[in-house]
């Protein structure tokens, strides 16, 4: 009866206490910035054509319509080694919540013990000198942590939060790798188009050169006109080895992202010699759609929420900790195990309490130290993530303004070219004219490939700030995950 009275007396208790859970309950606060209105607007620097307000869409790189593209993203976000890694630090995350999780639960045990042995006969209250026997103990016994002050729920809160920071961060991982595999495929073909160009230019200064030899030799020039003609070839010649290293290196970097080693990735791969082109405005959404799509704000919102979390589990280490546990089991000389004179058991509370000192403090300290430079942490990511978007933004609207007058320059250069070497080629202009026109060209169709070079650049690294790119194999992964399940559940009930 007392037995009985002293179990409903704990879970009375617990019953009372139960919502007794020391630590700020977490929420996001008011002065973080990512609760401040102008973080939500829209883009100060989408007032563009070449953008639009609508919703970025979760495989961005479908917009460029280039198979070869499309299927080097799909092997990188099966294959890539960093999001093997992230995958494997959710997966350790998953586990240690696991634990935690545990760590409410019932928690047993059981121990089998067998000796030979000599006891000491003081041991007891005896004089004399004990028999040697054969000794053995069989026992199992169960607990219980009653959880008053949630030390155990802070902790499970710190956890979960945990978990969903590294779900986070393998979602960033994915933007990060769509962007990189992308980004390393145009500048494949930009170093491609850019050899094109150099070439091109090389063969009609090789052309040149011909035409002025020959008025040389028919004494019609002299023969410094035909060194500058060769000299002008020569500059032309020295770009191409540039342009054909930044195509491998672009190659090389491509089988990195695709996991694989650079001699099993095919040059086929890259063998497109003009950027592939969006055929629309790129679409960016507002401020307040990029803050729930980035994967490194998600990240940093659930770390302040660990760190929260983790307030409350010093915070409950100034308090008592109360399990209630129950044992049973024998315990003898060994041939009389399993006789009533060996049994034992027993149940009731075990109450351990770490009386507070100046170090408890400490560590409750060093944990809302933690929060605050977790909630500093976010303000940052939060900040910094809007700065990324804005400045992208900024610098692509600009560079296509940039490319616009580069064009129209190389037109007219490639214009003025034609005529000037009509002109000396009849006899009616000088040579340097004509050389001075072709290296006006050169120039321009350098300066023009370069620029288009960098607005495919700058489009990527827009769709890389825009935080897009995960949402599509997040979906997939747990379309996986679920058939798996469903599969091993199925094989288990045949």
């Amino acid at each position: 009866m007392k037995l009985l009275k002293t179990t409903l007396a704990l879970a009375l208790l617990q019953g009372l206490l139960a919502c007794t859970t020391v630590g700020p309950d977490y929420r996001v606060p008011d002065a973080a910035t990512i609760k401040n209105p102008t973080a939500s607007a829209a883009f100060v620097s989408a007032n563009n054509p070449a953008v639009s307000i609508a919703p970025v869409p979760d495989d961005w790189w479908m917009l460029y319509d280039d198979p070869v593209l499309n299927d080097l993203v799909r092997q990188a976000l099966t294959a890539n080694a960093s999001l093997r890694v992230a995958s494997a630090n959710l997966r350790r995350a998953v586990a240690l919540a696991g634990e935690v999780d545990a760590e409410k639960g019932f928690h047993g045990s059981a121990d089998i013990a067998v000796k030979r042995a000599q006891e000491s006969g003081e041991a007891y209250l005896l004089t004399e000198k004990l028999p040697v026997f054969n000794e053995g103990d069989v026992g199992f016994a169960i607990s219980y942590d009653l959880d008053l002050f949630g030390k155990l729920a802070r902790g499970e809160e710190a956890a979960h939060a945990n978990t969903e920071a590294s779900l986070a961060a393998l979602d960033l991982a994915r933007v990060n790798v769509v962007a990189q595999t992308v980004r390393a495929y145009v500048q494949g073909c930009s170093a491609s188009h850019e050899l094109a160009v150099a070439q091109h230019e090389l063969d009609l200064q090789n052309r040149s050169v011909d035409v002025t030899q020959r008025l040389a030799n028919a004494g019609r020039g002299r023969s410094t006109d035909v060194l500058r003609a060769q000299a002008q070839a020569d500059l032309l010649r020295a770009n191409l080895p540039r342009f054909q290293a930044e195509h491998d290196a672009a190659l090389f970097q491509l089988a990195v992202m695709v996991g694989k080693t650079p001699t099993e990735i095919v040059a086929a791969h890259i063998q497109c010699n003009i950027e592939p082109e969006l055929h629309q405005a790129i679409p960016v959404g507002d401020g307040a759609a990029l803050l729930k799509r980035r994967p490194d704000i998600r990240e940093a919102e659930r770390q302040l929420a660990s760190a929260t979390a983790r307030i409350g589990v010093a915070t409950a280490e100034l308090y008592p900790d109360i399990v209630i546990g129950a044992s049973a089991g024998f315990t003898g000389i060994l041939e009389d195990i399993g006789h009533p004179a060996t049994e034992r058991w027993g149940i009731g509370p075990l109450i351990s309490w770490r009386i507070p000192d100046n170090g408890s403090r400490a560590r409750i300290h060093a944990a809302e130290a933690g929060a605050d430079g977790a909630l500093a942490h976010f303000d940052g990511v939060v900040l910094n993530a809007l700065k990324e978007t804005e400045t992208a933004l900024t610098l692509y609207t600009h560079d296509l303004d940039r490319n616009a007058a580069l064009r129209a320059a190389r037109d007219k250069a490639q214009q003025v070219a034609k005529e000037n070497r009509q002109l000396y080629q009849s006899g009616r202009a000088p040579f340097l004219s004509s050389l001075d026109s072709d290296r006006t060209l050169a120039n321009a169709d350098a300066a023009l490939a370069a620029s288009d070079s960098q607005i495919a650049m700058d489009q990527i690294n827009l769709f890389m700030a825009l935080g897009g790119g995960w949402e599509t194999a997040a979906k997939q992964q747990t379309a996986n995950t679920a058939s798996g399940v469903a599969a091993k559940s199925a094989a288990a009930t045949h």
